[in-house]
């Protein structure tokens, strides 16, 4: 059985320039639902975990709307593999390395196999959480810039600010930008400036 919490997805919608609503994408999606056909600028979504563009269907009531977003999604489940031990999930793979690599690895302890596991553990580990974070928030903000910025002045030149890690040099290309919108892409790209703490 899958974990017990569910990890709610929250939104942040814009009507044109403006910020709408913001948080749980089940609370926005009504607010939504209530001025959809009056607006009269476009209203959009974004994920706030991957600066994503998402729709929703408005269609039904109320009560129909929160069931389709709230319902946890369905685990498939994995399928069955031929070689490797599948109840340590295992997956037998052709790797190619040089003899030098091959002698190497015949000396040390537990053979070849456990000697590679583990050096891609200590990889993965050496590539950390913050550095994980850094990029997905240069994806995600770089989404929703493309998405609502892609065409202002600055945009290119604060994304490649955004990928290189100056953080001054984003600021100072998105200061002119909508201050609702400016103020979004900041958030996003938050972490990608961690290691370069200063106030907004």
């Amino acid at each position: 059985m899958r974990g017990m919490e569910q990890e709610i997805l929250t939104v942040t919608a814009f009507a044109g320039d403006r910020l709408f609503a913001a948080g749980p994408a089940s609370e926005v999606a009504l607010a939504l639902k209530a001025v959809a056909e009056t607006a009269e600028v476009p209203l959009l979504v974004f994920d706030d975990r991957t600066g994503r563009q998402v729709d929703f269907d408005l269609s039904g009531t109320d009560k129909e709307i929160v069931a389709r977003l709230t319902q946890p999604e369905i685990e498939e489940k994995p399928e069955r593999r031929g070689a490797g031990r599948p109840k340590l999930g295992v997956v037998a793979r052709e790797i190619t390395l040089l003899p030098r690599h091959w002698q190497w690895l015949a000396g040390q302890p537990g053979g070849a196999s456990v000697t590679l596991r583990k050096l891609v553990d200590a990889a993965r580990a050496a590539d950390d959480a913050g550095k994980a974070a850094a990029r997905g928030a240069q994806q995600a903000a770089d989404r929703f810039m493309a998405a609502m910025l892609g065409n202002r002045p600055g945009y290119e030149e604060a994304a490649r600010a955004l990928y290189a890690g100056d953080r001054d040099r984003f600021f100072a290309l998105s200061e002119p930008w909508p201050a609702d919108l400016r103020d979004h892409a900041r958030r996003l790209a938050r972490p990608a400036f961690a290691s370069q703490a200063k106030p907004a």
